[in-house]
């Protein structure tokens, strides 16, 4: 959802439902809140949320892993960390 989101109440979303299509269709977003809270947002669909998999999220911080540099190990850092 993008930062520039308008609070509006459920029940003038529920009487203004087609006029807050057409406004999120050009891009503008909407929390509906009930008694102070947000329980919904209206998001254009560009803005969806994408799921991505555990598999997949672990496949890619494999990739990137192998692309790192190792630093020192454990028992180097211990060993510089005496010497001063």
């Amino acid at each position: 959802m993008s930062d520039l989101s308008d609070e509006i109440g459920s029940f003038e979303a529920k009487t203004r439902l087609a006029e807050l299509l057409r406004e999120t269709e050009k891009g503008r977003s909407f929390v509906i809140m009930r008694r102070g809270k947000a329980v919904a947002k209206l998001v254009p669909i560009g803005d969806e949320v994408v799921e991505t998999s555990f598999d997949e999220i672990r496949s890619e911080f494999l990739r990137i892993r192998e692309t790192v540099k190792p630093g020192p190990g454990i028992r180097e850092l211990i060993d510089a960390g005496r010497r001063f």
